[in-house]
C-alpha cells in the first residue's frame, strides 16, 4: 500500500512538474553581472535559457544549499553518537574481560558456553 501511495505521489509531482515546465517555456536572459558593474568589470556573460530551467535549477539549489546546512548542524549531534557509541563498545569489551578473569564455573563446558563471542 505505502508503495502504491509512493508511486501515485511521484506520477502528481511529475504531471505537476510537466504542467509548470510547459507553461513557462519562454526564454529569459541570465546575466552574471547587473548591466552597470558588466561595463565597469568589463564581463558581459549571458545566456538565454527557457524560464522552467531556472525554475528547476534555484529548486535544486535550494535543496542542495538545506542539505548541506542541515548536515552540518548535525555535525555535533554525530561526533557525540560516535563517541558514546565507541565507549560503550570499550566498556563492552571490558566487562566481557572481567568476566572471564573472575567466572569460575564448575563444569568445563559450562565455562565454553558462557565464554562470550568474539566479534
Amino acid at each position: 500500500m505505502t508503495r502504491l501511495l509512493r508511486y501515485v505521489l511521484l506520477a502528481l509531482l511529475t504531471v505537476g512538474l510537466l504542467i509548470v515546465a510547459s507553461a513557462n517555456r519562454a526564454s529569459v536572459t541570465l546575466r552574471l553581472l547587473p548591466d552597470d558593474f558588466a561595463a565597469l568589470f568589463g564581463v558581459a556573460w549571458q545566456i538565454e535559457v527557457p524560464l522552467f530551467l531556472v525554475l528547476f535549477a534555484g529548486i535544486i539549489l535550494g535543496l542542495l544549499v538545506g542539505f548541506i546546512w542541515e548536515w552540518l548542524r548535525e555535525h555535533k549531534h554525530r561526533r557525540v553518537a560516535s563517541t558514546k557509541t565507541r565507549e560503550a563498545s570499550n566498556l563492552a569489551r571490558e566487562l566481557a574481560t572481567l568476566k572471564d578473569q573472575t567466572a569460575l564455573p564448575g563444569d568445563d563446558v559450562l565455562a565454553i558456553l558462557d565464554r562470550p563471542r568474539a566479534r
